[in-house]
Order: structure tokens, then C-alpha cells, then sequence
């Protein structure tokens, strides 16, 4: 089931530049990667370059479950891409997020992630990747 895909859009209130950054400044990522409302802010870690890495441990009731990943694209403010890596993941399993400014004030963010082990676990993913740009969009 490795050719499952997640696509998610969404109109984000701020200007294209802030909410492409956004996705490098470890201390803006805490605010908004949060996969399930009332998480506290998770510990993260951003070295924002092509081959530079991320590490966010997400802390789930009892457990912190660490996400990770390698920039592998980065055309700011237009597109940004990175492998996703978690116990929840497979291999070759990545995120491209395409940002549109639809004026000065408001820019669109297409997510698409792909490679999941099963359905289940993609249908999850959805739903966390939607909290996660929801709570892009409280943040502006």
C-alpha cells in the first residue's frame, strides 16, 4: 500500500513569505505541529538547508513519539519538501508542501504526503496534517 497518497489545502491568513518560514523556525514549529488539539507544544529541532534535518518529539498522553526528516527541497517561499520518518512511516515516505500567495495578506498551502504502510495509517495522517495547517492558520 505504499503508493498511498495525502493531499490536504488550505487558505493560511498570512503572507507567503511568514508561513514558508514558518516551516524552519523551530519555535513557530512547536506552535503549530500538532497533530491533535490541546497537544502540548512539542521539543523541536530545524537545521533549515537542503540535507539539513528536523526532529520533533511529539508528547502522546504517556509516550513521546519522535518525528524526523531531511530537507530535501527547499525553494523558498514557493516549495518545500522533506522525507517524513516516525514509527508510524515507511520507507521513501515524504511531504511537499507548494505555498501560493493569493494576495499580500493570504497564501494557499498544498500538502501532499506519500508512501504510507496501510490505509488506516494514511486516514490518520489526514487527519493530523489538517489539525497541523488549522493551527498554522491560529497562529497568523
Amino acid at each position: 500500500m505504499n503508493d498511498l497518497i495525502c493531499k490536504l489545502s488550505r487558505v493560511i491568513n498570512a503572507p507567503i513569505d511568514k508561513v514558508f518560514d514558518a516551516w524552519l523556525d523551530p519555535q513557530l514549529l512547536a506552535r503549530f505541529m500538532l497533530p491533535m488539539p490541546g497537544m502540548p507544544q512539542p521539543k523541536t529541532e530545524v537545521d533549515g538547508r537542503v540535507g539539513g534535518r528536523f526532529t520533533i518529539h511529539m508528547d502522546v498522553g504517556e509516550k513521546i513519539i519522535p518525528h524526523s526528516g531531511t530537507y530535501l527541497e527547499l525553494d523558498r517561499p514557493n516549495r518545500l519538501v522533506f522525507s517524513w520518518e516516525s514509527p508510524f512511516s515507511t520507507d521513501g515516505s515524504t511531504v511537499t508542501l507548494e505555498f501560493t500567495a493569493q494576495d499580500k495578506a493570504k497564501t494557499r498551502l498544498e500538502l501532499t504526503h506519500v508512501r504510507f504502510i496501510d490505509e488506516e495509517t494514511r486516514d490518520n495522517h489526514e487527519i493530523g496534517w489538517g489539525n497541523i495547517l488549522a493551527a498554522l492558520d491560529d497562529l497568523s
